[in-house]
């Protein structure tokens, strides 16, 4: 048997690249293959699904992408692992041996069940679930495992438990392949998609591959990609991936703790990186629950504001419209798009996005959106609208929970369906670890500076929790870091990102990937599916942060473009 386990990666999120199953399957040699479909929105669009058919509740895009990719899968020894069961991994795992019947191909499944909570007050209530369920169908010799709710890892570190025989105490292992599975998870983003320096890219960008992971049985791997496919795998875009969705240095797992401020990087070849030194602890006693409730019903219209009096003019709509509909629920916010001076009516017009959120749905409907359109000859000079009067759509709310490790009753069902309890680790640290933020200990440079971009000497990557959201910066090179760090406070931060200001901002060093991590508390509000803010999930918020223009000191920039 080999000792090195080659695991690769073919969605990302519900609704990635199609193809991208035969892509990996086509494009090189695989032990492992594994697809995630689950976000805490996503739990919430199935939870919408099971509402209206009982027997749905999973991702069934990744059904039509097996129907094409399961007889190769099986002819070539690929074993597949997919939390794509989302809230019915049992009736996924029929459907998939309906499927191989029917393509007269003999494929043994399995699949992991108890993360679904009995919560009556809620759509969906799901605890992350570990990687033991996954490595106990892997050792019955399962060619597919379906999962629900898991971390997104634990596709990853399932596999590698089943290869290399980890146990529960196996921890450092245990924390680097949770590292590489963190990596892999959201399919290109580690081989060169959504990364800050795009343009630098030997594809500039066009179509990353998906990535693979070799691990090694100390829990080591080399991050890398399929011969001849787009985007590439260095040590700047494993450190973006790397920073994607993480709060302090300690990762807190149902497994493991990772400790993400021991990782190292290193260059292994051309688009290969090696990820080594990863320490873990014993596992936190409780386990994430992701609940999902519908808030309300929600509906937004846009009024384009083109040439003088802009503010007045929005405040006459706000005025108009809090007359006919009443104030409660209503946002309205002002998007200054407009230049002063300009030739043509784009340019010269802001927008003004009134959203309503209520739990009436027939307030916030047609009521809401007619009243709008009524506005049309009787409002500010130039109204016009960008959108049509319309009905109001439900939106969820996310919010976290903890439930005990030992309350869950976490089961693998093997291919001959036999139930196979799994229990809780005995090693569980009976505290969460103290993860305070950091501060900043360096101090900025004296020497010259120039006015730059932030984003020339910087790379950045953001993304949502809830309604939290986190901002990785990463420096390009020691001397940018090292002025880096005694730079970007948590005060600096505030005055480049006003929005900011008023909320809970943690603050955590990362030095051996040259990078200080934000966790912004509650700037996505009551989360994804609810927020009306422009950018929902924070995606767009490193790359704001990097196009602003700050006193940076000329030798870096000279460095950074040399």
């Amino acid at each position: 048997m080999s000792q090195v386990l080659r695991i690769g990666n073919a969605s990302g999120f519900y609704g990635d690249r199609f193809t991208a199953w035969q892509e990996m399957l086509d494009g090189g040699a695989l032990d492992v293959l594994t697809g995630d479909y689950l976000a805490e929105l996503t739990m919430l669009i199935l939870g919408r699904d099971r509402m209206r058919d009982s027997d749905l509740g999973y991702a069934r895009t990744f059904l039509r992408q097996l129907e094409g990719t399961l007889g190769t899968a099986q002819e070539r020894g690929v074993r597949i692992v997919t939390n794509a069961g989302g809230l019915n991994p049992a009736g996924l795992a029929a459907a998939i041996r309906s499927l191989a019947e029917r393509l007269g191909l003999d494929v043994r499944v399995g699949y992991v069940e108890g993360d679904s909570l009995p919560r009556p007050d809620a759509l969906t209530a799901n605890a992350y679930l570990g990687a033991f369920g996954i490595a106990a169908a892997f050792d019955a010799d399962a060619d597919v495992v379906v999962t629900g709710r898991v971390t997104d890892a634990s596709l990853v570190v399932g596999p590698a438990i089943a290869r290399f025989g980890w146990g529960r105490d196996d921890l450092d292992a245990l924390a680097g392949a949770t590292v590489a599975g963190h990596l892999l998870e959201c399919g290109a983003q580690v081989t060169g998609g959504n990364f800050s320096f795009f343009t630098e890219l030997p594809d500039g960008g066009h179509r990353p591959g998906f990535p693979v992971a070799e691990l090694h049985d100390d829990g080591s791997s080399v991050i890398t990609k399929h011969p001849g496919t787009g985007g590439a795998v260095t040590v700047e875009t494993v450190t973006a991936q790397l920073l994607y969705e993480v709060g302090g240095p300690a990762y807190l797992g149902p497994d493991v703790i990772t400790h993400l401020d021991t990782v190292r990087l290193a260059p292994d070849g051309p688009d290969r990186v090696r990820v080594s030194g990863v320490r873990g602890t014993p596992p936190p006693e409780t386990l994430k629950v992701g609940v999902n409730n519908l808030g309300g019903f929600r509906n937004s219209m846009t009024f384009v504001l083109c040439g003088l009096d802009i503010p007045a003019k929005a405040a006459l709509v706000r005025r108009q419209l809090e007359e006919t509909v009443g104030k409660e629920g209503l946002e309205f916010v002002l998007a200054r798009t407009d230049h002063p001076d300009t030739a043509d009516t784009e340019t010269a017009s802001a927008l003004l996005h009134v959203h309503l959120r209520d739990g009436d749905k027939a307030r916030a409907g047609r009521a809401f959106s007619a009243a709008a359109v009524e506005l049309a000859l009787a409002s500010y000079p130039g109204c016009t609208l960008t959108t049509p009067p319309g009905d109001a759509t439900p939106y969820g709310v996310f919010t976290a929970d903890t439930v005990a490790q030992d309350a869950v009753a976490h089961v693998a069902v093997l291919p001959d369906d036999t139930r196979v309890p799994i229990p809780p680790p005995s090693l569980r640290r009976s505290a969460e670890p103290a993860v305070g933020p950091s501060v900043s200990t360096g101090s900025p440079s004296s020497y010259p500076t120039r006015r730059g971009t932030l984003g020339d000497v910087v790379g950045a990557r953001s993304g949502d929790k809830g309604g939290d959201a986190n901002l990785g910066v990463w420096a390009r090179n020691d001397a940018t870091w090292a002025w880096l760090r005694g730079w970007l406070t948590v005060e600096r931060l505030a005055e480049l990102l006003p929005e900011t200001s008023p909320l809970t901002v943690e603050r955590h060093e990362l030095p051996n990937l040259r990078a200080v991590n934000f966790v912004i508390r509650g700037l996505l509000g009551p989360g994804v599916a609810a927020t009306t803010r422009f950018d929902p999930q924070a995606k767009a918020l490193g790359e704001l942060l990097r196009s602003r223009v700050v006193d940076v000191p000329a030798g870096l920039i000279l460095e950074a473009t040399s």
